[in-house]
C-alpha cells in the first residue's frame, strides 16, 4: 500500500496538469490511468505504422497566460505555430468557418441571401427572450434561416438529438461572442485588434500552437516530467473503488490492473477526471439515492475516428471540414498533415480522420472496422475529398464518453451531485471535461486542475473551480484588465477567490 498526499484518477490534460504541478511543488502524487498505452485521454495521439493522428483535433490556444506558459514549459522547442483553416461543406459547396458573412451570402445566391438577412434582422430586433435551447440561442445570434443551413444538421449529427433538446449552455460555452455582425466584421477587417488576444473571440482565431507530433506529445512529456520530479504515473491501472474515512480524512483507493492484480493506495486528496458516472459504483460510503438517480440520468455522446492513409492528391489543405450534408453520416473530416506535416511520415501521403458521432453500442459503434473503413471511403468520395483507389492503410479508433450531453436538465443533476460531494467528501475534487460533465476545451480543463492544485496547496478553498468557463469573465466574451498577470482575483480571467468579488 502506497501513501501519497494526492491520488489523480485519469491521465488526460486535467489529471496530468494537476499531477505535474503537485510534483513540482514537492507534494507526493500518483496518477492512475486505465489505458495501458496512451496518456492524454481524448487529447492523446494515436500512432499507426508511422502515422500520427488525433482523436478529434486539439488546438493549443488560450487567453490564459498561465496555460500558455505551461505548454511552453513542457515542450519548449516542439510547439509549431499553425494557421487555422476550416470550412463547412453544404450542398456541394464549401463555406469558410467561422462564417464570413459576405462569402456565405454570395454562395447562397441572391434569393436565399435575402431570406437569411431578413431572418437575421428579425432575430436581432425581436430575439427569443429566454433562450433555453441551442436552437433558440443560435437563432438569436444568426437568425432562423442561417441556423437551419449552417448549424442544425451538423449539431444534430454530433449529439444525436434535436437542437430543441440541447441546452443553450452548450452554444453559449462553445461559440461565445459570435454573431453575424462579428462574422462580417471579421471577414472585412480581419486584422483589426488581432494582436490583442484578450479581445479575440476564440471561435475566430486564425492561428494556434500545436506540438510537432500531435497533442499526445505534450501529455507524454508532461507525464515523464512528473515522474522525473518524484510523482508516479501508472498505466493500465483502472480505479475501481474510492473509500473515504471521514474521521481520519483519508482516502483508500483500489486499483485493478490488466493482469487481474490489484493495488491499494491511500491519500488525503483525490483529483478525478474520470466520468462522473464512475462515482455511482466507486465511492464509499455510498451516495444517496437522489444523487445516484442524477448520475444515471447524465448522458454522453460517443465518437469514432476512421483514419485513412491515402496517396496525397492535394484535395484540401484545411485543418478540418465540418460536413453539414445530410446525405452522409460523417460529421467532420480532419487533415492531420495540415495540423503538422510531421504527423505523416511520407510527403507523398495524406492522413484524413473521418469522425462519426454515435452512442456506445449502437449500430455504428458495433460495426466492424472493415465496414467503417468502407463507409468512410464511400463518403469521402461523395464529398469529393478522396478516392478509394488511393487508399493505402486505415485505422479505426472508438472513443466512449467523448462529449458530455447538455440536455435540458443536466445542470440540475450536476447541482445535486456537487451538493453531496461538497458535504460528504470534502477532499474529492472533480476536474476536466468528464470529471465535471462540462464540455470544456483543453485549456479550460487544465485551468480546473490548476485552480484545484492552488486550493490543495493553500489548504483552503481559494477558488470555486466549477466557475471555470462559466463566469462571464473567464474566457471568451468579456475583456479583463490584464489576462497575462499573476493568478489572483480581479487581475486575470479566472474565477475570483471565494469570498472576494463575484465568487460563490
Amino acid at each position: 500500500m502506497s501513501r501519497d498526499s494526492t491520488i489523480v484518477v485519469g491521465a488526460g490534460p486535467a489529471g496530468l496538469t494537476a499531477a505535474y504541478l503537485l510534483a513540482k511543488a514537492g507534494s507526493p502524487v500518483t496518477v492512475f490511468e486505465a489505458d495501458p498505452e496512451y496518456v492524454g485521454g481524448i487529447s492523446r495521439t494515436v500512432r499507426h505504422h508511422g502515422f500520427h493522428f488525433d482523436v478529434g483535433g486539439h488546438r493549443f490556444f488560450s487567453k490564459s497566460r498561465r496555460v500558455e506558459d505551461f505548454w511552453t514549459e513542457i515542450l519548449p522547442g516542439d510547439m509549431l505555430e499553425r494557421p487555422r483553416s476550416s470550412r463547412i461543406y453544404y450542398r456541394g459547396k464549401f463555406y469558410s468557418y467561422p462564417l464570413r458573412g459576405t462569402e456565405a451570402l454570395l454562395k447562397l445566391g441572391p434569393v436565399e441571401a435575402a431570406r437569411c438577412l431578413a431572418s437575421y434582422v428579425q432575430a436581432r430586433a425581436f430575439p427569443i427572450p429566454e433562450a433555453r435551447t441551442f436552437q433558440d440561442w443560435v437563432t438569436n445570434q444568426f437568425g432562423e434561416r442561417l441556423f437551419e443551413i449552417f448549424f442544425k444538421t451538423y449539431t444534430e449529427k454530433v449529439w444525436g438529438m434535436s437542437c430543441r433538446e440541447i441546452s443553450a449552455d452548450w452554444a453559449a460555452q462553445r461559440i461565445k461572442g459570435l454573431n453575424l455582425t462579428t462574422a462580417v466584421l471579421n471577414a472585412l477587417l480581419p486584422r483589426i485588434g488581432r494582436r490583442d488576444r484578450s479581445r479575440v473571440v476564440k471561435t475566430l482565431i486564425d492561428s494556434f500552437r500545436y506540438p510537432r507530433k500531435g497533442p499526445g506529445m505534450m501529455w507524454e512529456a508532461c507525464a515523464a516530467r512528473t515522474v522525473a520530479m518524484g510523482g508516479r504515473v501508472e498505466l493500465g491501472a483502472a480505479v475501481t473503488h474510492c473509500a473515504w474515512d471521514a474521521p481520519a480524512r483519508r482516502w483508500t483507493v483500489t486499483v485493478r490492473r490488466r493482469d487481474g492484480s490489484s493495488e491499494e493506495a491511500t491519500a488525503e486528496h483525490v483529483i478525478s477526471s474520470a466520468p462522473l458516472s464512475m462515482l455511482e459504483r466507486a465511492l464509499s460510503p455510498s451516495l444517496s439515492a437522489r444523487t445516484v438517480e442524477a448520475i444515471r440520468s447524465l448522458r454522453y455522446r460517443d465518437f469514432i475516428t476512421v483514419a485513412v492513409m491515402l496517396r496525397d492528391r492535394d484535395a484540401f489543405d484545411d485543418n478540418w471540414i465540418y460536413i453539414h450534408e445530410p446525405g452522409v453520416k460523417v460529421g467532420r473530416i480532419q487533415n492531420f498533415k495540415s495540423w503538422s506535416p510531421e504527423m505523416v511520415p511520407d510527403p507523398a501521403m495524406a492522413c484524413y480522420g473521418l469522425e462519426y458521432f454515435c452512442f456506445e453500442h449502437d449500430a455504428l459503434w458495433n460495426a466492424d472496422d472493415a465496414a467503417l473503413v468502407d463507409l468512410a471511403m464511400r463518403e469521402l468520395s461523395i464529398v469529393g475529398l478522396g478516392r478509394r483507389e488511393d487508399l493505402v492503410d486505415a485505422c479505426v479508433v472508438r472513443q466512449p464518453k467523448a462529449y458530455p450531453v447538455y440536455d435540458d436538465s443536466y445542470a440540475t443533476r450536476i447541482d445535486v451531485l456537487r451538493e453531496e460531494l461538497a458535504a460528504r467528501f470534502p477532499t474529492f475534487h472533480p476536474v476536466g471535461r468528464n470529471g465535471m460533465h462540462k464540455y470544456n476545451n483543453q485549456d479550460h480543463a487544465m485551468m480546473t486542475a490548476m485552480l484545484t492544485v492552488d486550493n490543495i496547496l493553500a489548504g483552503e478553498r481559494l477558488y470555486d473551480v466549477w466557475k471555470v468557463n462559466q463566469d462571464a469573465e473567464y474566457h471568451e466574451e468579456e475583456t479583463v484588465r490584464d489576462v497575462h498577470s499573476p493568478t489572483r482575483a480581479g487581475s486575470r480571467p479566472v474565477p475570483a477567490q471565494v469570498g472576494v468579488g463575484s465568487a460563490a
